[in-house]
């Protein structure tokens, strides 16, 4: 299975009070941290590898995690002095992920059959692959269109009325992909999507099951819910 990089590195504006002395990926959901539930689904899947690009406070997490999930390589990358930025921190963190890696946010609860993605990706050889999920602009607007061949077409700024599909939250990306970028600047994810997305270098996985984000007062509760009654499947 390939390694996954969990990018937990942001300051989690939006649930303060709660996060002015913790990490976001500490935050307690259903009796533990919600970190603990990524890594939790990530080993069912057979995950072995994980590589958490931390910042804000990141300190804690080390300390949270040492001694905890001993069968699994874990690794840290930290921002540095300055924010850098999902896809920024992913730059930094490159020398430790390897030839193909997965890609998750810290606050999202994705569930998804990492083992097919990775074999999707390997089928369409692009540099990149996102899971993408059916919303039909319900909850929020949608951005990605599937394009003929599996591959997307993406535009997070400028939708479009063929675009039917959301970026689920979970990539496969290649070192490859960062090539064209400045290695000391913040740089969003979402553009290395789109420039991907229009040399026709990132191919798309549907995903049927919603994502759980705690990264907002209203999402945390709604993960809370969830996770209180679910197994990691």
């Amino acid at each position: 299975m390939l390694p996954v990089a969990i990018l937990a590195g942001g300051l989690a504006m939006r649930l303060r009070p709660i996060t002015e002395k913790i990490p976001k990926s500490l935050v307690e959901v259903a009796g533990k941290p919600f970190l603990f539930h990524q890594l939790d689904l990530l080993q069912k899947h057979g995950v072995t590898k994980v590589v958490l690009c931390i910042g804000n406070m990141g300190e804690q997490i080390q300390a949270a995690l040492a001694g905890a999930y001993t069968d699994m390589e874990i690794g840290y990358s930290f921002d540095g002095p300055q924010l850098r930025g999902t896809g920024g921190a992913i730059v930094r963190a490159l020398p430790l992920l390897g030839d193909a890696f997965f890609i998750m946010y810290g606050d999202a609860y994705a569930r998804c059959d990492f083992a097919a993605a990775a074999q999707t990706f390997r089928r369409a050889s692009t540099m990149a692959l996102m899971t993408i999920y059916r919303n039909e602009n319900r909850g929020e607007k949608s951005n990605v269109a599937l394009k003929a061949g599996g591959l997307v077409h993406y535009d997070k700024h400028n939708p479009t009325e063929e675009m039917s599909y959301i970026d689920f939250g979970i990539g496969i990306l290649t070192p490859g992909c960062f090539v064209d970028y400045p290695t000391d600047a913040p740089l969003d994810l979402a553009k290395v999507y789109g420039d991907l997305s229009a040399k026709n270098q990132l191919a798309g996985f549907e995903v049927h099951e919603r994502v759980y984000e705690m990264g907002s007062p209203q999402g945390l509760e709604e993960t809370r819910r969830f996770l209180g009654g679910q197994t990691y499947t």
